[in-house]
């Protein structure tokens, strides 16, 4: 498919950089002149996909990079998020709200992230990323 702009961002997997993906995210999606709303909702589940990565990707190895991608094609923005780490050997289990594979997080994000976007798709091999 041939889209009528898009960007491409790579990043060291560092917590700080959660909010600089978002905002990305956000500034790139304006040119669609979405609602304030549709901006939260878009940011919110960037910065859940993106700490997905960083967090459980590649658990916090800042060496590590993760890719993002916007494209935009009349009024259908598609984000990917991809990290190439230790990537989710039962995606729907890991989709299940509350589940988390680390104690102290709530495991909300895919449920953030279905709930705030029209489709949501992951894609993922064991060691291999999402």
């Amino acid at each position: 498919m041939k889209f009528e702009n898009y960007m491409i961002l790579e990043f060291p997997s560092k917590s700080t950089n959660e909010a600089f993906a978002r905002s990305a995210v956000a500034c790139f999606a304006s040119q669609m002149d979405p609602t304030l709303e549709e901006l939260g909702d878009i940011r919110t589940a960037v910065s859940e996909a993106v700490t997905n990565a960083i967090i459980h990707g590649y658990g916090g190895d800042a060496a590590r990079l993760v890719e993002l991608r916007a494209e935009l094609n009349e009024r259908l923005l598609t984000v990917t998020v991809r990290d190439e780490g230790v990537g989710i050997a039962d995606i729907e289990l890991v989709m299940t709200p509350s589940y988390s594979t680390e104690e102290e997080h709530l495991g909300l994000g895919f449920a953030f992230m279905t709930s705030f976007m029209d489709d949501v798709q992951v894609f993922s091999a064991p060691q291999q990323g999402t």
